[in-house]
């Protein structure tokens, strides 16, 4: 795209699946890199030799965003590698496990809200005094999910209302920090498979079904998400801010 070329961009949980395929398309643009990761120490090490071949900085820095400290600590090593912040990727998150609502007690229900969205609002405070230097503006994408649209199949109770809080969470922040200059925009994919996520947590007749219902007749995968995350990073959206961009294959239509 052109525009991104020279921003600095910090993705969170940017070594497997989507994340890594973000991070990749956020450096073929020309963009350098923090990747944050809890146990994808290749997938991030993949990363760091992209960036090599193509002329871009790329840092992987290890961290748990469900805790504070590890927040404070991320965001500052990723200032010192950079020098400052353009883009912030929130892409954090996991369904953790299937369970009904008779099967969630207290410490899981508060572990998914964490991952999905504690985290997110940490890492997103921590980042706001750099994001806010930008005179020419900076940019936040949300990761939210078709789960936070229609709830998602069985057993997403939990992270179904988390990745609904990240919709509302993406449009209450829009118009906190639009006089600041800052985008906030969401992405909310349906089935992308290829990735670690669905692997888990979802079996090949759930996925076939699935399909079978897409307009366009095939799951995503994790590049449908990441030119998406692209053109939200880049100042081809200059007015774009609030949004959910649903990346489905027409299988829901907000």
């Amino acid at each position: 795209m052109g525009k991104l070329t020279g921003k600095n961009a910090l993705i969170t949980s940017g070594g497997q699946g989507i994340g890594k395929e973000i991070t990749a398309e956020l450096i073929r643009q020309g963009c350098n890199v923090v990747v944050s990761y809890l146990s994808s120490k290749d997938g991030a090490d993949e990363i760091i030799a992209l960036a090599e071949e193509n002329n871009c900085k790329a840092e992987a820095i290890q961290a748990d965003l469900t805790k504070e400290n590890n927040c404070k600590k991320l965001m500052e090593e990723s200032i010192n590698f950079l020098g400052g912040l353009d883009i912030l990727i929130n892409n954090t998150g996991s369904l953790v496990e299937r369970r009904y609502l008779s099967e969630i007690d207290s410490d899981f229900w508060h572990k998914v809200m964490n991952i999905n969205m504690t985290s997110m609002m940490m890492i997103t405070r921590e980042a706001l005094p750099f994001l806010e230097k930008n005179t020419d503006g900076a940019s936040i994408v949300n990761l939210s999910s078709l789960a936070g649209r229609k709830g998602g199949h069985g057993g997403s109770l939990a992270y179904g209302t988390a990745k609904g809080a990240i919709l509302t969470w993406t449009r209450a922040l829009s118009g906190e920090l639009g006089p600041k200059g800052i985008r906030v925009n969401a992405l909310a994919p349906g089935l992308i498979l290829g990735t670690s996520f669905h692997a888990t947590h979802t079996t090949k007749e759930s996925a076939e079904q699935t399909v079978s219902q897409i307009p366009l007749g095939r799951a995503g995968n994790p590049a449908d998400i990441a030119r998406a995350a692209a053109f939200l990073a880049s100042e081809y959206d200059g007015f774009i801010t609030g949004a959910t961009l649903d990346i489905n294959g027409g299988v829901y239509c907000a």
